[in-house]
């Protein structure tokens, strides 16, 4: 989201015409064959970035400017700020400039970069990055003093490897890997050399190169990592840093069984000089293939790093260096053994000992994640127990660090990367849905599309119901959440600050604290499944949080609800069983009307009930019979059409459609009727014509749902039928009353009164009646519609033709 005056110089640039922007052109164009003013012409040039790159499509540039802008950015004598914003502008722009940059690639290693950039950006496929290839290649192949390419050949190549990984033949996988070897592992220990000033008179001098030195400050004992400390670094130990950057992304692509190039002479282009002690042990590896060495040499790289981040940095920076490395070398030493299971027994009493130091601290919580991946694909090989790591991340780590969003990015990622094998595997990783809904609770915004993928993973017979629940009780859990953080930072005395977030909240606060409502509220933060579908305290517990019902981080928490509500429907729905399917409809039934009052959040919710009311009876009919006392008993109060009017439409809807003994032969006459009983005396109640009687609050479809549901029983059972049309015929006088065609449309009124009409002539021929209201389970399959001896229309046709003949019967 923008700031208001940003989106605007956004839209500016989105609405300039085609000739403003050559002559704005033409100006820059003008500056830019000035000397005198680079200031107008950097500012000129982010005006003209800004434009184009507002836009989704390019924009077309004059080829004069175009050529200046390349002459530019090949200029060493260039400003570094105009030589990027030509790049920038250039990889913006139309026509592609790919040919013209590729032509004549210089060795400087900033004009490359901003060249490499422009051409990564703007090829249409594998031919235009050729000539930019080739160039990277022979950087790699000769030795090249410092400041050339290959300190910034590295990046362009992982970006190159990232879109063409087929671009690389074998032979150049097996250089490149022995270049990412030299510079993984000999790197100079020394510090690079750095100019004092040598005092006021004298004149500067080179100082004598220091030792690198650990994050604590101890000298460094064994070869350089990216974790080695210095006041400046040498080309080489940039080189280092490089590799270890784009070593992950590599082994990805490359590090497959099998290599054209098995020498067995692959000294390192190094000097020995600056070999450590530990290289010096390991000169047998010297023997394997350039791949299988860089396995190697990475795996040990990783460990050096794990051992390094054991120390207790002097910075703090350095501490959060300490952790990036422990993610990025645990998923190294992963894809490792996920290539050479021979490493495994290598990695585990590793990997084991920094999971022990860690497992205790949350602010290591996100380093936890590629650790239980490495458990994940791993232990089974190795014969190692993971529920304990596995506990830990599910059990602790969302209930302690719902608030950081990057975690909570990162960990849901995580989940549906392996959802799969985590509901084979892991047993609490379905339990623990409580706990990970508190991540979408928190940061709901953020993470609406990555949990309507992962849902489906959560759904388990077992806690499918309570699952249920706990969507709806989503907001809920926001409030709940937001109160813990309120509660947590606040003690009781402060009331000052309490003020400051407002009386409401205050009130909230303080019955969040309160032992009487303790339960409530440890049930709505519980942290796995197992403790009951909900409460019996829920209306009360609303009650409490009503107060934050206008809480931006509820409101928004409350609009995802029913996108959760269609997934997960639609997920059950194929899993169900008749079990299940009967205690989805009673949560129906129960939670339509307890509900967290937010503004339009029942509304939505009701809707999103209704649509899967009709699919559960669909998918299940018999599930009427089975409810009926529970649907009687909704179905018959009528207080339930003024609060959740579109649902009670539904609930009556399916009580015609599917009470009927073709699809339940226990659908007795006695059951029919009772439920013609109820639905009547509602229909009567709210159709009542008194003077006084105030408008109807509920709308016309209702009336003639009810009025064709009860025909539908009627036809069923035919003793009814008498007191059906007796009750339709009366429709007319409903309709025609003063306080409906004051509250009603005359659409709307005729709408009722036809309906009336039709059904009642419906009645006078029962078999009729019976065929056309309630047709058979079959009849919405294609050959009733397209068959024309046997099909619907025709049976439609052969109805209006009896109703003409007996038009004496139609109502004055």
């Amino acid at each position: 989201m923008y700031a208001a005056a940003t989106e605007s110089l956004i839209k500016q640039a989105r609405e300039i015409k085609e000739e403003e922007l050559q002559r704005f052109c033409g100006r820059v164009y003008k500056l830019l064959h000035s000397k005198d003013v680079i200031g107008e012409a950097v500012d000129s040039l982010q005006r003209l970035h800004l434009i184009v790159s507002a836009t989704k499509y390019a924009r077309e540039l004059p080829s004069d400017l175009l050529m200046k802008l390349q002459t530019l950015l090949r200029s060493s004598s260039c400003p570094e700020q105009l030589q990027f914003l030509s790049s920038s502008i250039i990889r913006e722009s139309f026509p592609p400039s790919v040919h013209s940059l590729s032509s004549d690639l210089s060795q400087d290693s900033r004009i490359f970069s901003c060249v490499a950039a422009v051409v990564l950006a703007q090829a249409g496929g594998k031919e235009d990055v050729m000539p930019l290839f080739h160039h990277l290649m022979k950087s790699f192949e000769s030795r090249l003093s410092d400041g050339q390419i290959p300190k910034h050949a590295l990046p362009i190549l992982s970006s190159m490897i990232t879109t063409y990984s087929e671009i690389l033949t074998d032979d150049q996988v097996n250089l490149v890997s022995r270049k990412l070897v030299d510079w993984l592992r000999y790197a100079s220990m020394q510090q690079g050399a750095s100019m004092s000033s040598g005092g006021f008179f004298s004149a500067p001098r080179t100082r004598q190169p220091a030792p690198l030195t650990e994050v604590d400050g101890v000298v460094t004992g064994d070869f350089f990592t990216v974790l080695c400390v210095g006041q400046s670094y040498t080309e080489d130990q940039w080189m280092n840093m490089y590799a270890f950057s784009m070593i992950k992304s590599w082994l990805l692509t490359y590090d497959t069984e099998g290599t054209t190039n098995t020498e067995s002479d692959d000294r390192s282009e190094v000097d020995s000089s600056v070999m450590s002690m530990v290289s010096a042990t390991s000169s047998s590896s010297r023997l394997l293939p350039p791949k299988e060495r860089l396995r190697e040499k990475a795996f040990e790289y990783c460990q050096r790093l794990i051992e390094q981040s054991d120390r207790k940095a002097l910075k703090r920076t350095d501490t959060e260096l300490q952790k990036a490395c422990i993610v990025e070398s645990v998923s190294i030493m992963d894809i490792i053994c996920g290539e050479d299971p021979s490493y495994v027994y290598r990695a585990f009493p590793c990997i084991k000992a920094l999971y022990g130091r860690l497992n205790g601290d949350f602010a290591y919580a996100r380093t936890l994640l590629p650790i239980a991946q490495f458990y994940l694909n791993h232990s089974e090989t190795a014969a190692v127990d993971s529920e304990a790591v596995f506990c830990q991340l599910f059990g602790h780590c969302p209930a302690e660090q719902f608030n950081e969003p990057m975690l909570a990015f990162e960990f849901v990622q995580f989940c549906l990367l392996n959802s799969s094998v985590l509901q084979d595997r892991v047993a609490n990783y379905r339990q623990s849905f409580p706990n990970l809904l508190k991540f979408l609770a928190w940061n709901s915004s953020g993470l609406i599309a990555e949990f309507v993928e992962l849902l489906p993973s959560l759904v388990a017979p077992d806690t499918a119901i309570e699952l249920l629940h706990t969507i709806l009780d989503l907001p809920c859990l926001a409030a709940a959440l937001d109160l813990q953080q309120r509660s947590s930072c606040y003690q009781a005395s402060d009331r000052t600050t309490w003020d400051q977030q407002g009386a409401k909240v205050a009130a909230c606060l303080e019955a969040f604290r309160q032992p009487s409502y303790r339960g409530l509220f440890l049930y709505i933060l519980r942290p796995e499944a197992g403790t009951g579908d909900t409460i019996d305290r829920l209306k009360e517990l609303h009650q409490i949080l009503a107060d934050m019902a206008e809480c931006p981080r509820v409101v928004q928490c409350a609009q995802i609800v029913p996108v959760l509500l269609h997934v997960y429907f639609n997920t059950v729905t194929e899993k169900a069983d008749e079990k299940m399917m009967n205690q989805l409809l009673l949560v129906l039934l129960e939670r339509c009307s307890l509900l967290y009052n937010i503004k339009t959040f029942h509304v939505e919710v009701q809707r999103a009930f209704s649509t899967h009311l009709q699919a559960l009876c669909k998918h299940h009919p018999p599930l009427i019979v089975d409810q009926s006392r529970e649907i009687l008993e909704f179905a018959g109060s009528p207080t339930n059409i003024y609060s959740k009017e579109d649902f009670y439409t539904h609930v009556v809807w399916v009580i015609g459609e599917y009470l009927s003994v073709s699809y339940d032969p226990r659908c007795r006459v006695e059951l029919i009727t009772s439920f013609f009983e109820c639905l009547e005396a509602v229909l009567f109640e709210i159709t009542q014509v008194r003077q006084s009687a105030s408008p109807p609050s509920f709308s016309p479809r209702l009336i003639t749902v009810l009025m064709t549901t009860l025909a539908k029983l009627a036809t069923r059972s035919q003793d009814l039928i008498p007191r059906a049309s007796l009750f339709l015929s009366k429709m007319r006088t409903f309709a025609r009353s003063a306080p409906v065609t004051a509250c009603y449309s005359e659409e709307d009124t005729e709408e009722i009164i036809t309906r009336a009409h039709e059904l009642i002539n419906l009645l006078k021929l029962p078999n009729v009646a019976q065929f056309v209201l309630a047709p058979s389970a079959g009849a919405d399959g294609p050959r009733w519609h397209r068959d024309t001896n046997a099909s619907l229309p025709q049976a439609m046709r052969t109805v209006s033709g009896l109703l003409h003949k007996h038009s004496s019967f139609l109502p004055a």
